[in-house]
């Protein structure tokens, strides 16, 4: 018998949590065991992501709005794919923009140096949503 449960969440019950200026997130599952996490981030106007580098793999669906980094712009409807070890200069969202994003483990923050601000990973979301 597997220890992993079925989940069925209907995300406008989840609160939106604050990530970044101008970012939030719903957080749709964490695996402790695997790293993986899934989110529905909220994106203000003008609001970015700081340059980082991808732990593991990663894939979004852009639900409204659009978001442009070094691979183009990524507006509503909009599939991406992110391998292990892919880096972004910076992430900008133009206008507000929501978007289902899951990992396969951590992602990096880097400052001008290239040495590592913060990493955003199942740990970090858990605690950030549980306060």
């Amino acid at each position: 018998m597997s220890g992993a449960e079925e989940r069925l969440v209907n995300t406008a019950d989840l609160p939106w949590t604050k990530l970044a200026d101008g970012i939030d997130f719903r957080l749709l599952y964490t695996s402790a065991e695997t790293g993986r996490w899934t989110v529905v981030f909220r994106a203000e106007a003008g609001s970015s992501f700081a340059a980082h580098r991808h732990y593991a793999a990663g894939e979004y669906f852009v639900l409204k709005g659009r978001m442009t980094y070094r691979m183009g712009e990524a507006v509503a409807g909009t599939y991406g794919y992110e391998p292990l070890d892919s880096f972004h200069e910076l992430t900008c969202f133009p206008e507000y923009t929501e978007l289902l994003f899951t990992n396969y483990g951590p992602v990096a923050f880097l400052d001008e140096s290239g040495n590592v601000t913060s990493i955003l990973d199942h740990a970090m979301l858990t605690a950030l949503v549980d306060g």
